[in-house]
């Protein structure tokens, strides 16, 4: 079975309708408004989706979806195939990913441990702060972690129980109390999902070969 959890604010949510007949679909919302038309579970407006993610999977622990795919309430914005995703790993869920772990998304980027690339120049940033992965990676993993953190944007993934399972109850309650205690703690779970799974979510040889093909110098044209 595949579930498909939802973190919900305000946005509109009329592309569940469309979601294919093998997903069942979980709705978090934090709005300030009542949801009617569709069926929702409330939960505080604290920690953005990291926070509903993590409160998910504590919840339901025990009664995990064989695949979980976690994603934000308007999801297109980071991953603008996802209705074909859905669509994909429905007719094959067992090509989602060997490793049991798979970011969605069509966006890159890498950030240093303390936000200087990324977080501190974004225009959502207004006050330019930084963004505290190292203090974060103690606060979660008692130890400081990577001097950089390469990821899809957007805080969307598919992830297999069996992964999910590797870590106890008591690691992810400790993350949902990160979610809600550290500074822009969601930006930093954004980061780096794929190492609270201990997975290597992109492929170093494939990010090289995709860096390098960036960097290629272009032909020079002349013209007469």
């Amino acid at each position: 079975m595949i579930e498909l959890v939802v973190a919900h604010y305000t946005e509109n949510l009329n592309w569940l309708r469309n979601i294919p007949a093998g997903v069942k679909k979980t709705v978090y919302s934090k709005s300030p408004d009542h949801v009617s038309e569709h069926s929702v579970i409330p939960l505080p407006n604290i920690g953005r989706e990291a926070h509903t993610y993590l409160h998910h999977i504590v919840n339901r622990y025990d009664s995990l979806a064989e695949w979980t795919i976690f994603c934000q309430g308007k999801p297109f914005d980071h991953a603008y195939d996802f209705k074909k995703t859905l669509r994909d790993v429905v007719a094959e869920p067992d090509t989602i990913s060997p490793a049991g772990f798979r970011w969605l998304g069509h966006l890159i980027d890498t950030d240093d441990n303390q936000g200087h690339r990324l977080f501190r120049p974004w225009s959502k940033n207004e006050d330019g702060r930084g963004l505290d992965l190292c203090g974060f990676h103690r606060a979660l993993f008692d130890n400081d972690g990577p001097p950089a953190y390469t990821f899809v944007l957007g805080a969307q993934f598919a992830i297999h129980r069996n992964l999910l399972r590797q870590k106890s109850v008591s690691f992810y309650e400790r993350a949902l109390a990160v979610s809600v205690s550290f500074p822009d703690a969601a930006h930093c779970f954004e980061r780096s999902w794929d190492r609270v799974f201990d997975v290597i979510g992109l492929d170093p040889e494939w990010l090289a070969g995709r860096l390098s093909v960036q960097l290629k110098p272009m032909k020079h044209q002349h013209h007469d």
